[in-house]
């Protein structure tokens, strides 16, 4: 395979084109210690030992690295890996490694996450949120059937009146109308506004 292309992404970072089709990104250290350069030939073995050796290492490292930053879904990481320029074989083989030591649970991401915003958000908030972080939707639904009661849902309503300072026995019409327009769109259910709201309870 040929060398078409090296492209520099910082000082130290080039990314590899290897028959036109992007490669991998090595540092300048490594493109000298392969002799890596335009129009030259790479073997097979030099390929595999670079893949193996050197890219795959740094995307364990690397995805090891960024779940220690932050909690993040499977697909969260995946993306992350990718756009740092790990190829999606290479990517999807760190995946299987920060999984294999438990590093990375959707399911569980999912829990935690409902766990923590079930009392300031509404059921339809917390799926949309957790849609967006590229989770399924039966996985969703099922964590959010187990952890997110309709007790959570007015726990919830009652943590956004007492941030806005709604007062339900004092409030004007006008008051009432726009809490209940707020808390509609937010996505909680008829009931369980009216039971808070217009019932006090």
């Amino acid at each position: 395979m040929t060398v078409t292309e090296i492209k520099a992404i910082t000082k130290t970072r080039f990314q590899v084109y290897l028959d036109g089709e992007s490669a991998f990104v090595l540092y300048k250290g490594e493109l000298r210690r392969y002799h890596l350069e335009k129009g030259e030939e790479l073997s097979e073995e030099d390929y595999e030992e670079i893949r193996q050796n050197i890219v795959l290492k740094r995307a364990k490292l690397r995805a090891v690295h960024l779940l220690t930053d932050m909690d993040r879904t499977e697909y969260q990481l995946k993306n992350k890996l990718l756009m740092g320029g790990y190829p999606e074989d290479i990517a999807d083989q760190a995946m299987e490694y920060v999984k294999s030591f438990g590093y990375i649970n959707d399911r569980e991401y999912a829990r935690r996450f409902v766990e923590n915003k079930k009392h300031v958000k509404s059921r339809r908030e917390l799926h949309a949120l957790l849609s967006g972080k590229g989770l399924e939707t039966a996985l969703i639904e099922e964590v959010l059937e187990e952890y997110c009661g309709s007790e959570d849902a007015e726990a919830a309503i009652q943590n956004i009146l007492r941030r806005k300072k709604f007062d339900p026995e004092n409030a004007s019409e006008k008051e009432r109308q726009r809490i209940y327009a707020l808390l509609a769109r937010k996505g909680f259910r008829y009931e369980d506004i009216s039971r808070i709201i217009l019932n006090g309870v």
